[in-house]
């Protein structure tokens, strides 16, 4: 599959190089002629067909290797680990501080959901596509940062914050992390 994506990333820059480099100055010198030469034809339409290719093998790829789903959420009620924004637990006491409790991931969206992303911040409204991908990642970072809380036998993580960054184009990593703390059992 990544010969035929190489293919059509062939076809695509050569498409667009011949194009820019080749077909505009033509168009510019010999603006009155209304007639588009067949070089100019093959170069436009193989920079459509290179681009083609490379969304449906990409397509086929991700088809042929699903990932798994993302990890679920949590919710406080299952996990015995209490988050809180805030610097204490209200009605318990801190006994303990075991240090920082974090937690990332970096995501990423598909080609085709990335274009679609792009129409969408073109015609204005929620950008769907990358909230979806922030919300598991936000999940999945959370997940781990509760999972390396529970390893250090805390009973609450205290000032949890999230972190995010653009690693490349439309990757993101998200971290999240606080304070591990063991509770007294009440004040």
């Amino acid at each position: 599959m990544k010969a035929i994506r190489y293919v059509g990333t062939a076809a695509f820059i050569l498409g667009l190089f011949t194009t820019l480099f080749v077909g505009v100055p033509w168009h510019v010198t010999v603006s009155d002629d209304p007639v588009i030469p067949w070089w100019l034809r093959i170069a436009i339409y193989s920079l459509l067909a290179g681009i083609l290719v490379v969304l449906l093998s990409v397509a086929v790829e991700q088809r042929g290797s699903r990932l798994p789903p993302p990890e679920p959420a949590v919710a406080e009620a299952q996990s015995s680990i209490v988050l809180t924004s805030f610097w204490e637990v209200p009605g318990r006491e801190i006994t303990e501080s075991l240090g920082l409790a974090q937690g990332n991931t970096i995501y990423a969206i598909w080609l085709g959901r990335d274009l679609s992303a792009l129409v969408r911040l073109i015609l204005g409204g929620e950008v769907t596509e990358y909230t979806d991908m922030m919300v598991r990642a936000r999940t999945v970072a959370t997940n781990r940062m509760i999972e390396q809380a529970q390893e250090m036998g805390a009973d609450a993580i205290i000032n949890v914050r999230y972190m995010t960054t653009s690693v490349v184009g439309t990757a993101a990593e998200l971290f999240a992390y606080g304070t591990a703390v063991k509770l007294s059992s009440s004040r």
